[in-house]
C-alpha cells in the first residue's frame, strides 16, 4: 500500500467512481456528521486531487453510478435534515452537474445498478425499502417497477451475467437482518424469491466473481461484526460457506482485481486481506496505513486499487492510498 496525495476534504459515506477517462470522481459524504455537496478529482496518471465542481445539494448515504454515455448519476441519500429524492448527473467534459428528475420515492442507504440496456435500477432503502424504481438517461425519467419481496435497507445488489439483479441480505425495513435473496429481471420488470443465505446480514458486501459466482462477506447481525463468507451459484441458486475471513468486518469494501482475486479492505481496521477463487482460500494482505470505516475501494484501470477517506475515531479522513496487486510488503 502507498499514500497517494491527500483528498481536499475529509470525508466518510461518500461515493467513488472511476470515469472512462481513467480518472475517479469522489462525491458528498460526511465530515464529522455533516454533509458535503464537494466534488472532487483523482488523476492516477499524476496522483493528484483536484477539485471540481460542487453538487446542487449536500449528501451522504446516497449512490454514483457511471453510464453507458460516460456521465455520473447521483441518487438520494440524507443531507443532515431529510431525505432526498433528488438526483443529479455529472459531465466529465465539462465538469458541470445538473439536475435530472426526481425519484418517485426519497430514499438512503439504497443501491442502484446499471443494467446491460443502459439504465438504472434503484432498489430499497429508507423510508421506501420495498420500491424499485428505473432512470432511462435517455429521457432522464424515473419510472416505477415492480416491487421486491420484502422491505430491505443496507443490503447490496449485483448485476448477474445473464442480466438479471441478485439482491441480498440487509434489514426489513427497521427490524432484524435478513438471509433472504431475490432475483430481478429487467425483461419483465418481476422479482422472484431465490435460496437464502446460511447467515443472515447486514452491511456486507457482495462481488461477482470472473467465474459468475457471487462472493458475500461479512456484515453485521443483532449488531455483532462477522467474519463468515459464501458463495451463490446463479445456475443452481444455492448458497455453500466458504471458509470464514480472517477478520469480522463491515462497511468494508470488497474488490475483483484483474487476476480474479478480491481485496477486502476497511472496517475499523487497517487490515486487508485476499479472496482466492481457485483455492477457496484466504490470506493475509499488507496492511493499510491507516484504519478505516466506511472507505471507498475503486479498481483503476491500470489494476491498482484506490482506497478513499472514511472515518476512525469518529474523525473523517482525507488520506488515499493505493493497492498494488503484484507487489508484496507495499
Amino acid at each position: 500500500w502507498q499514500i497517494t496525495g491527500h483528498m481536499n476534504f475529509a470525508r466518510a459515506r461518500h461515493t467513488a467512481s472511476v470515469l472512462t477517462n481513467g480518472k475517479v470522481l469522489v462525491t458528498g459524504g460526511e465530515y464529522n456528521g455533516s454533509s458535503l455537496n464537494s466534488a472532487e478529482l483523482y488523476d492516477p496518471s499524476t496522483g493528484v486531487w483536484t477539485t471540481t465542481n460542487n453538487m446542487n445539494s449536500a449528501r451522504k448515504w446516497h449512490r454514483a453510478s457511471v453510464l453507458t454515455n460516460g456521465k455520473v448519476l447521483i441518487t438520494g441519500g440524507s443531507d443532515d435534515y431529510s431525505f432526498l429524492n433528488s438526483a443529479e448527473l455529472y459531465d466529465p467534459s465539462t465538469g458541470i452537474w445538473t439536475t435530472s428528475g426526481s425519484m418517485n420515492f426519497k430514499r438512503w442507504v439504497h443501491t442502484a445498478t446499471v443494467l446491460t440496456n443502459g439504465k438504472v435500477l434503484v432498489v430499497g432503502g429508507s423510508p421506501s425499502p420495498k420500491t424499485a424504481e428505473l432512470y432511462n438517461p435517455l429521457t432522464e425519467i424515473w419510472e416505477m417497477t415492480g416491487d421486491m419481496n420484502l422491505e430491505r435497507i443496507f443490503h447490496t445488489a449485483s448485476i448477474l451475467t445473464d442480466g438479471k439483479v441478485l439482491v441480498v441480505g440487509g434489514r426489513l425495513g427497521s427490524v432484524d437482518e435478513t438471509n433472504t435473496a431475490e432475483l430481478y429481471d429487467p425483461s419483465t420488470g418481476n422479482w422472484t424469491m431465490t435460496n437464502s443465505m446460511n447467515y443472515e446480514r447486514k452491511d456486507h458486501t457482495a462481488s461477482v466473481l470472473i467465474n459468475g459466482e457471487v462472493l458475500v462477506t461479512g456484515g453485521e447481525n443483532n449488531n455483532s461484526l462477522l467474519n463468515s463468507a459464501e458463495l451463490y451459484n446463479p445456475l443452481t441458486k444455492n448458497w455453500i460457506l466458504i471458509n470464514s475471513m480472517n477478520e469480522k468486518r463491515a462497511y468494508h469494501t470488497a474488490t475483483v482485481l484483474k487476476n480474479g482475486n478480491v481485496l477486502v479492505a476497511g472496517h475499523s481496521l487497517n487490515i486487508a486481506e485476499l479472496y482466492d477463487p481457485s483455492a477457496k482460500a484466504w490470506r493475509s494482505a499488507s496492511p493499510m496505513n491507516s484504519r478505516r470505516g466506511s472507505p471507498t475501494a475503486s479498481l483503476l484501470t491500470d489494476g491498482r486499487v484506490l482506497v478513499t477517506g472514511g472515518s476512525w475515531l469518529l474523525f473523517a479522513l482525507n488520506s488515499a492510498e493505493l493497492f498494488y496487486p503484484n507487489v508484496t510488503n507495499v
